[in-house]
């Protein structure tokens, strides 16, 4: 489903992932990512893939939601709520103060997560670092560095 994620939000060629990656990711003996499922009529029909973030603000950790994706003829059945709804009860569980995630600008379930009550943080912007520009800047000497 991580690939239909891909092509739903139109780049398919930028998912590389693999089933033994995604596997190796969950199941290690301190895995760093976390994930749930949600079932309807014995079928998966969603997933939530998270992982901890923390908040020098509030001083505690968080949740980053990577991955929310329901699959079409599923939407509308409160799939998406209820995965979203078991990751806030982790953060209180937790007392976590944050469960965090990006949207894309067009995307329409940003309707949906307004009506639940979440903002768009929209003061911040991303910034990435990968690719070729991340490899040279982490090959540079320590004398390099400032």
């Amino acid at each position: 489903m991580v690939h239909e994620l891909a092509e739903f939000e139109r780049a398919p060629e930028q998912c590389h992932l693999t089933e033994p990656q995604l596997r190796a990711a969950l199941f290690a003996p301190q895995p760093a990512l976390f994930g749930h499922v949600a079932v309807r009529g014995g079928q998966v029909v969603g997933y939530a893939l998270w992982f901890l973030n923390f908040s020098t603000w509030e001083g505690v950790h968080g949740i980053h939601l990577e991955d929310l994706y329901v699959r079409p003829e599923a939407r509308g059945t409160g799939a998406g709520r209820l995965l979203l709804t078991t990751l806030a009860r982790i953060c209180a569980d937790r007392g976590y103060q944050r469960l965090d995630w990006w949207v894309l600008h067009w995307n329409p379930a940003r309707d949906f997560y307004g009506a639940l009550g979440a903002a768009a943080m929209d003061e911040w912007i991303p910034y990435r670092l990968s690719g070729p520009a991340l490899h040279k800047l982490g090959m540079r000497e320590p004398a390099d560095r400032p």
